[in-house]
């Protein structure tokens, strides 16, 4: 089991990292701090912090241990997480990255905007085809923004293996929030299996990680709560369909312990303040699997920036992140109390946790978790109530029959085909297309206010196979939702909806034309898609110089997926034209539809992908701009 409530498991002392720390002991222990002090003051240490505009990185590989058990991380000047860097807009900044490792390698920075042969990923970023071993490539780019974001590794599973870090890019111009301290939250996964280990076990049974299916005294609660009648027929229905309303996570604290700045639960990342401060925390997702849930018991968040971008302030006391999403926020204790900085896994697996504290000799209490959620109907991309009433005698009959004799949206399908010699279709471009509504595309319930594509959906042929396992067919915009496990939980949750530019809209226009892209699977397989056509089967996304799109994503899964658009920004559609928000990745809710805009402004090969390290092999697109 995972090793994330075990005291006897060691924090992460890279060889370096411990050398440095024998010297700082000795040199504390000349202070007169006793042991706990010196445990606290070295429970704050992080990742180094590089500044300026010229770097030497190294990738390499060196012993970590992080559980108990010693093994191979994959480091950047020896350090796990990899080193800050602290850039300033308007610089231009030079890295030169050499590469140790016995494969090739490469650093993406991930939602920074600067030319394509820049971005770091092998044979899409233009001219780019790695990094190989012994080899020094320099990345050299203007800075052209400022904010929170973060670089990883886009080789293999090097991301899951320790090769990610931060970035922080201060503004020329004065920030319109104040604060007195300042500090980095970089929450990620480890897991001391080999990654390829982990796929080859998801692909071979997809729910290897998951220990919080429902059992007999859930199936007693259900009963007891929603009578026998009601129960049995909502348990015939997700046995119908061969799926599980537990399905929120494919790897989780079964194998992954959850870190905060390079320490585990056990010990825990300390930050120090005084009573009365405004303290800045960027929190990064740099995990590769894992959505996050973060709060601060007995503190209120004020978010100020989302994906390094500037959003109207405000209040809350949770936020959702996924994969690759970074959200800034600050907090005022008013209190010499120490807080817990407590970020529980979306399947309720485990935590990572850090302490905010005026004394490096107190801590806080850590919370118990929430309980396992369950995925409902609006999950599957259905809703009930959109099929009281209707006809059902044209409807496609691979569907489900529900138990009361209707039909459900969204389907299993069994038997092997085989589709590598078929030349299936790419994505849909829905512009200039007159397309008549048919029994599996029905008209979605009443559009929410924010809801710019509202109508038929328009299942691609692709989509219909043994490769896909269910179609939402009222998949609904939920931008107010929260999500699974944080609906209704007493807690004041940020939502999509909260964000507003701070400023304006950069891009006003409307779009010259729509592309609407399924995100589609089999979970049963572990197969990621689309539009139901594999990466390596997909022919490449064509945009034009200058052209605005808007991107329209229906999750077909009952997963969340944060898709991740490389060199220019996603303007997320929330019913605002005048304040749209910038983001670099976009979560999907399972079931679900949401759109944004795209300024297409940067010429060359750009990487378009789900960010679930293990999703993106399949869920993964190349965009090319001419």
């Amino acid at each position: 089991m995972s090793s994330i409530n075990d005291p006897i498991k060691g924090v992460c002392l890279t060889r370096r990292r411990f050398v440095q720390g024998v010297a700082m002991g000795g040199a504390l222990a000349g202070l007169g701090l006793g042991s706990s002090a010196l445990a606290a003051v070295m429970k704050q240490q992080g990742p180094e912090t590089l500044r300026g505009t010229d770097f030497n990185l190294t990738i390499g590989e060196q012993a970590v241990n992080f559980t108990g058990a010693p093994r191979i991380g994959t480091t950047v000047n020896g350090s796990l997480p990899a080193p800050i860097l602290r850039w300033r807009e308007g610089d231009t900044v030079t890295l030169r990255v050499t590469n140790l490792l016995r494969e090739t390698s490469s650093i993406h920075w991930h939602g920074i905007i600067l030319p394509s042969a820049m971005d770091g990923v092998p044979d899409i970023a233009t001219g780019f085809k790695g990094i190989k071993p012994g080899e020094t490539f320099t990345y050299r780019f203007p800075v052209t923004q400022s904010g929170t974001y973060w670089y990883h590794s886009h080789s293999g599973f090097q991301e899951q293996t320790g090769l990610y870090g931060s970035i922080i890019i201060d503004p020329r111009e004065p920030e319109p929030f104040t604060y007195d301290r300042d500090y980095v939250v970089m929450l990620s996964d480890w897991t001391d299996e080999d990654p390829t280990n982990v796929y080859a076990k998801l692909k071979k049974l997809s729910h290897y990680y998951n220990f919080n299916e429902r059992t007999h005294a859930d199936l007693m609660k259900d009963i007891k709560e929603k009578g026998l009648a009601a129960t049995w027929n909502d348990r015939k229905m997700w046995n119908q369909m061969r799926m599980s309303q537990r399905d929120l996570s494919d790897v989780t604290g079964y194998t992954y312990t959850f870190l905060t700045n390079g320490q585990t639960p056990v010990e825990g990342w300390a930050g120090l303040f005084r009573k009365g401060e405004k303290v800045r925390l960027r929190f990064i997702n740099g995990s590769a699997m894992t959505f996050f849930d973060v709060r601060i018991p007995g503190l209120k968040m004020t978010v100020v920036a989302a994906d390094g971008q500037t959003v109207e302030p405000v209040s809350v006391d949770e936020f959702r992140m996924g994969v690759a999403e970074t959200y800034d926020v600050i907090v005022e204790p008013k209190d010499d109390t120490a807080y817990t900085i407590f970020a529980q896994d979306i399947a309720r697996s485990g935590y990572a946790r850090g302490t905010l504290t005026p004394d490096p000799s107190l801590t806080a209490t850590i919370p118990e978790m929430d309980p396992v959620p369950n995925l409902g109907h609006d999950d599957m991309g259905m809703n009930m109530m959109n099929h009281v009433g209707h006809d059902m005698s044209g409807t496609d009959h691979s569907q489900h029959q529900m138990p009361d004799g209707k039909m459900m949206p969204g389907m299993q399908m069994s038997g092997d085909m085989d589709m590598s010699g078929m030349q299936m279709a790419g994505e849909m471009d829905m512009s200039g297309m007159q397309m008549a509504p048919t029994p599996s595309a029905k008209p979605a319930m009443k559009p929410n206010p924010s809801d710019f594509t509202a109508g038929p959906v328009h299942h691609a042929p692709t989509e219909y196979g043994p490769h896909v396992d269910m179609r939402a067919d009222a998949p609904q915009y939920r931008l107010d939702d929260p999500g699974v496990g944080l609906r209704n939980n007493g807690r004041r949750v940020l939502t999509y909806a909260d964000l507003k530019n701070l400023r304006t809209t950069h891009d006003h226009r409307d779009p010259d034309r729509e592309i609407e892209l399924h995100l589609t699977g089999n979970m049963g397989r572990y197969m990621w898609s689309v539009n139901g056509v594999k990466h390596s089967d997909a022919e490449p996304l064509r945009w034009k110089l200058g052209e605005r799109l808007r991107i329209t994503f229906v999750n077909d899964t009952m997963m969340n997926h944060p898709m991740h658009l490389h060199g220019m920004w996603s303007d997320l559609e929330t019913g605002d034209n005048n304040f749209i928000p910038r983001k670099h990745t976009v979560i999907v809710q399972p079931g679900s539809r949401i759109s944004y805009r795209v300024t297409v402004d940067a010429e060359g090969g750009w990487a378009y992908h789900c960010h679930l390290l293990y999703h993106m092999l399949g869920m993964f697109r190349t965009v090319v701009v001419s």
